[in-house]
């Protein structure tokens, strides 16, 4: 239990060092890492059985080779797709927005140094640390959280992309 406390003692010091900006890259990682999860649940559980059901709806067509049957597939691999991609724009609209923060965090740390600069001169080395800390702790917090987030990112993209041709294949067939 002491461990516990310890590791959420050390999680509120980290937090409180880097600031409020720090507050928003933690909030933008969740919603990200939220989506991801929904995004890989979603493509392991819930796509096998819309594609199951897709292709169970194609086979009980009798007439798969009119241009408004092709037309019917092609809406069938459409719906597939847009199922596929949700939510993958915003993820990697949150993936690139994290450095940004992480930079907005940095000005902000220095920010708070010029200013203990100004009132103190360059004798005050403790409040010019504390600045910089925040600029640090804000710039590795925005670019660790991007890159976790990108590498899953294009993951999921080229897994969408390759479900959609299964399901493009699947129906050919049928």
């Amino acid at each position: 239990m002491t461990s516990l406390s310890d590791g959420l003692f050390q999680i509120e010091l980290l937090m409180e060092s880097g600031g409020s900006v720090l507050w928003l890259i933690l909030f933008a990682s969740v919603l990200m890492w939220s989506l991801i999860i929904e995004r890989y649940f979603f493509v392991v559980f819930e796509h096998p059985k819309q594609v199951k059901r897709l292709i169970n709806e194609w086979q009980h067509r009798k007439d798969r080779n009119s241009w408004f049957a092709h037309q019917i597939r092609q809406g069938m691999i459409t719906e597939s797709r847009i199922s596929l991609q949700r939510y993958l724009m915003t993820i990697r609209t949150l993936t690139m927005a994290l450095p940004m923060l992480g930079l907005l965090g940095t000005v902000n740390g220095m920010i708070q140094t010029f200013d203990v600069m100004t009132v103190f001169g360059t004798g005050n080395a403790r409040g010019m640390a504390g600045g910089i800390s925040v600029a640090l702790i804000t710039t590795m917090g925005g670019l660790l959280t991007a890159l976790s987030g990108l590498y899953f990112s294009t993951q999921l993209t080229q897994r969408a992309e390759r479900e959609v041709d299964k399901v493009a294949d699947a129906l050919r067939r049928e």
